[in-house]
C-alpha cells in the first residue's frame, strides 16, 4: 500500500509565521487542523499574506513538500523542507479495547492511596507486600 503523497484540504486557513521560516497553518472548520512547516521559501511571507488563504492542497516530493493554495483570486505556491498535518480525533480512544476497573478494583486503589498518604503509610505498605510475599511463596 503506498502512502498519500497529495493531500486536499478545502476551508480557510489563517497563517502564523513562527520565525525562521517554520509556519502554522490553522483551519478551524469543518473541523479543527493544523499544518507545521519548517524552512518554507523566503517568499512565503508574501504568498500567505496577501489574502486568505482557501483551499490548501499539499504534495510530499523526495525532499521538499509543495504547498499550492488560492489566496485571493489567484493560485500561489510555497515550497518548503518539512511538513506535518495535525488532525485531531474527537473520538480516538472509543475504538481501543481499554482496560475498565470494576468496584472492587476501584476499592482496593482507593484504600492503598489512602495508606500511603498517611505519615509512615509508604513503609506500612512496603512491610505487607513483604509479608505477603512470604506468605505466598
Amino acid at each position: 500500500m503506498s502512502p498519500k503523497m497529495r493531500r486536499n484540504f478545502p476551508g480557510a486557513f489563517l497563517a502564523l509565521d513562527r520565525g525562521n521560516g517554520a509556519w502554522q497553518l490553522t483551519r478551524a472548520a469543518p473541523h479543527r487542523l493544523e499544518v507545521f512547516l519548517r524552512d518554507a521559501e523566503q517568499g512565503a511571507a508574501r504568498a500567505f499574506g496577501m489574502a486568505p488563504t482557501v483551499d490548501l492542497g499539499i504534495e510530499w516530493r523526495a525532499k521538499t513538500v509543495l504547498l499550492t493554495f488560492m489566496s485571493g483570486d489567484r493560485v500561489a505556491t510555497v515550497e518548503a523542507a518539512f511538513a506535518i498535518v495535525h488532525e485531531p480525533l474527537g473520538h480516538l480512544y472509543e475504538s481501543l479495547p481499554l482496560v475498565s476497573i470494576d468496584a472492587d478494583a476501584r476499592r482496593f486503589w482507593r484504600r492503598i492511596f489512602r495508606l500511603v498518604r498517611i505519615p509512615g503509610g509508604r513503609y506500612l505498605l512496603k512491610a505487607l507486600t513483604r509479608l505477603g510475599k512470604r506468605r505466598g511463596s
